[in-house]
């Protein structure tokens, strides 16, 4: 059976509405998209982690998939009224044959090289090097699948900074994808601690599918304990309050990583952080920084 997809060319400010009054009308997913893309005007939507709470692009594109006998032009007209958009907004419907949806969408996630060695693999995958160090993980509900630049960077410095037998602190774990990738490097004792709840079970469930002793903590209990090296994939706030708390674990001649922080917060949290340790930049991608240094 084929099914309708619809696409509404629109902007920032009227595509979240657009897209609730679609799923209101009854299409069965609504996806929204840069108008731009794959053209010199395509805009990264790469924010602070968790700080984007609708699209942002100027030309946007709301696409709907709807039931084949869906009536597209008079579901636009009402949708539009609904979001405040003209009637005559620009749109375009064309048949989608019957997929396995599942497959598609698996389709969309590959495996990520981050280094030379180190690969992140989803589980439908292969892996692409079987001499690798690879990080088995899927998409999913919390933060760290090894796609945005503060992951990456973080990641990068982990396999620069781990040597065997160290210890290692990821402090606001996501996913746990940096505790995961400590271990997998030769870090023996690992903790990742994070406020979400869900996160927590999320890390455990990827430790346990890529094998290693990991442990995973939330924070209605105490974080106890100086590490050889910490890392924190957060925001740039917290990083700069949590600052006394996150340097106390580090032990002296330990390392600390940061990251989370675009590249004009730089100067305010190396002030945070200056009465406990020095940091300066250890790399950059896109617009992020990830901050180290070494506890004296």
């Amino acid at each position: 059976m084929a099914w309708l997809s619809l696409s509404i060319q629109t902007d920032c400010l009227h595509a979240e509405a657009l897209a609730d009054a679609l799923l209101e009308e009854g299409a069965l997913a609504v996806s929204i998209e840069d108008a731009d893309a794959g053209t010199a005007d395509e805009t990264p939507q790469f924010g602070e982690p968790g700080s984007i709470t609708r699209p942002g692009w100027k030309r946007s594109r709301v696409i709907a998939l709807l039931k084949p006998d869906t009536d597209g032009a008079r579901l636009v007209s009402i949708c539009a009224e609904r979001a405040g958009l003209d009637e005559a907004a620009f749109f375009s419907q064309e048949e989608v044959a019957e997929q396995d949806w599942v497959q598609v969408t698996q389709a969309q996630f590959e495996p990520i090289r981050i280094s030379g060695r180190l690969w992140i693999v989803p589980s439908w995958h292969d892996a692409p090097d079987p001499e690798a160090i690879v990080l088995v993980l899927d998409p999913g509900m919390a933060f760290g699948t090894g796609s945005h630049p503060t992951t990456r960077l973080c990641l990068e410095w982990l396999e620069r900074c781990v040597m065997p037998a160290s210890s290692v602190l990821d402090y606001g774990c996501g996913s746990g994808i940096l505790a995961i990738a400590a271990a997998r490097l030769g870090a023996n004792d690992v903790l990742g601690v994070d406020i979400d709840p869900q996160a927590v079970l999320a890390s455990v469930s990827n430790a346990e599918r890529n094998g290693v002793a990991v442990r995973f903590q939330d924070s209605e209990h105490e974080l106890q304990g100086q590490f050889d090296i910490v890392v924190a994939n957060i925001l740039a706030n917290p990083l700069q309050v949590l600052a006394p708390a996150i340097c106390g674990h580090v032990r002296r001649g330990g390392r600390l990583a940061l990251s989370g922080i675009l590249a004009e917060q730089t100067e305010q949290l190396v002030a945070a952080y200056a009465p406990y340790l020095v940091l300066r930049v250890a790399d950059t991608r896109d617009g992020w920084v990830c901050l180290a240094g070494i506890k004296d």
